[in-house]
């Protein structure tokens, strides 16, 4: 599937990620929780051009390989459409429920003179 560009037998260091620009290989720590932003390396040239039609990636063997990029994804399945659903027929309605009787108010105090 994938292809080597170049050879270059690059051993990784733990805690190192490593990525291909502009034809060479480059190294940068790896984020760390309250760690501030390592700055990146340059480990080896070399010494090809990419093609945008490609990944290029660092193999196993420490060496520069390339895969054909997947462009637009994959093709997904149709999926078949449902039949609508019927509807059911109207229920007949039930009558309400009667509500629980009110407690009876107390009667307003009457206003008389002081």
């Amino acid at each position: 599937m994938a292809e080597k560009v170049a050879r270059l037998g690059i051993k990784r260091e733990k805690d190192m990620m490593y990525f291909i620009k502009d034809g060479a290989v480059w190294k940068v720590p790896r984020k760390q929780p309250g760690q501030p932003k390592g700055r990146q390396e340059k480990v080896a040239d070399g010494g090809f051009t990419q093609d945008n039609n490609y990944i290029y990636f660092l193999d196993k063997d420490g060496d520069v390989s390339r895969a054909a990029r997947a462009v637009g994804g994959q093709k997904r399945a149709k999926k078949a459409k449902k039949p609508p659903k019927k509807k059911a027929a109207k229920k007949a309605k039930k009558p309400p429920k009667k509500k629980a009787a009110k407690k009876a108010k107390k009667p307003p105090k009457k206003k008389g003179r002081r």
